[in-house]
C-alpha cells in the first residue's frame, strides 16, 4: 500500500511514521508513508494556500489550487483544468479529506480501506475547505468524532495507523487484529499474563486450565459482558447467536444480583 498525506506540516509526521508498528510495516515494505507539503503547490510567491471566504465571515479558506496541483502531481499527472483522472494511472486511489462534517471513522471503514493500493489523505487547517474540492477531488471525508481539533494531521495518523495494521505480515500475531475491539462488533474480552496471582488478584482458573473450547466461550461471554456494560449500543448492530442470547441474559441476571 502506498499512503500520501498533503500537509501543511508534514514535520508531525515524521515520529508516527518511523516509529512503532507503522515504521515497522516500511522496513517490511509493506507500505510506503509520505507526508508532503501542499504550501509547495501554490501559485504565489508567498506560498499563499488559503483566502477570506466569498460572502464574508471569519476565518481563511483552503484554497483549491494547491490541493489539486498536489495530488495531481503524487499521481504523476499534469495540471489540468477540471477533474484529475486518477484512472489513467492505474487503480484509482481513494482521496480522503479530513473534517468535521465527513462520515465517523469506524473499523469496519478501517477494513474497508485496508484493501485499498493507495490513499491519499487531505489534511486541512484554518475554516475550512473550498468546496470545489469535495466536490470534484475527493473520494470520501472521515471525522474522528464530534469534537473539534486545530488541524487534519492527527485525526489522520489515527486512521493510518487503523488501516496499516490490518494489511498482511504488519502485525507479529496474525490473529490480533480480529480480535480487537470493535474487529467483532464487541468490545475485546479482558487479558490476563504472569504472574498468576498479584496482590492477591489470581487470573480466573478457567484460562489456565488449557480447555480451548470453554476458553473461547469464556472469552465471548466476557466480550458480550463488557460491550453489555459500556457500549450497549453496539449490540443492536451485530447478529447475536442463540448462545449469545442466553449469555446475555445470564449477564443481566448476574449483574442485577450483584447490585
Amino acid at each position: 500500500m502506498r499512503v500520501d498525506v498533503l500537509t501543511l506540516f508534514p514535520e508531525m509526521f515524521s515520529g508516527v511514521f518511523g516509529s512503532s508498528i507503522l515504521g515497522k510495516a516500511q522496513d517490511k515494505g509493506i507500505v510506503s508513508l509520505n507526508a508532503i507539503n501542499f504550501r509547495d503547490y501554490s501559485e504565489s510567491k508567498h506560498g499563499t494556500v488559503d483566502d477570506t471566504p466569498y460572502g464574508g465571515g471569519g476565518g481563511m479558506v483552503l484554497k483549491p489550487e494547491p490541493i489539486f496541483r498536489a495530488v495531481e502531481d503524487v499521481l504523476g499527472l499534469s495540471s489540468q483544468a477540471g477533474v484529475p483522472d486518477p484512472s489513467a494511472v492505474g487503480r484509482p486511489p481513494r482521496i480522503i479529506l479530513m473534517c468535521p462534517q465527513g462520515e465517523t471513522f469506524t473499523q469496519s471503514k478501517a477494513e474497508e480501506l485496508s484493501a485499498e493500493e493507495h490513499l491519499i489523505f487531505i489534511c486541512g487547517h484554518y475554516e475550512g475547505y473550498d468546496e470545489r474540492i469535495r466536490e470534484h477531488l475527493v473520494t470520501d471525508e472521515l471525522s474522528v468524532g464530534d469534537y473539534v481539533l486545530t488541524g487534519g494531521e492527527l485525526p489522520a495518523m489515527v486512521v493510518i495507523d487503523s488501516v496499516v495494521r490490518l494489511l498482511p505480515g504488519v502485525l507479529g500475531n496474525e490473529t490480533s487484529a480480529v480480535t480487537d475491539s470493535f474487529s467483532t462488533g464487541l468490545l475485546e474480552y479482558p487479558h490476563y499474563t504472569r504472574p498468576v496471582e498479584f496482590r492477591g488478584w489470581k487470573v480466573p482458573d478457567i484460562l489456565l486450565s488449557g480447555h480451548h473450547a470453554n476458553v473461547a466461550d469464556w472469552r465471548r461471554k466476557e466480550a458480550l459482558r463488557r460491550t453489555w456494560q459500556r457500549r450497549p449500543d453496539l449490540l443492536q448492530h451485530i447478529e447475536l447467536s442463540a448462545k449469545d442470547k442466553k449469555w446475555l441474559d445470564e449477564i443481566r441476571a448476574e449483574e442485577t444480583a450483584g447490585k
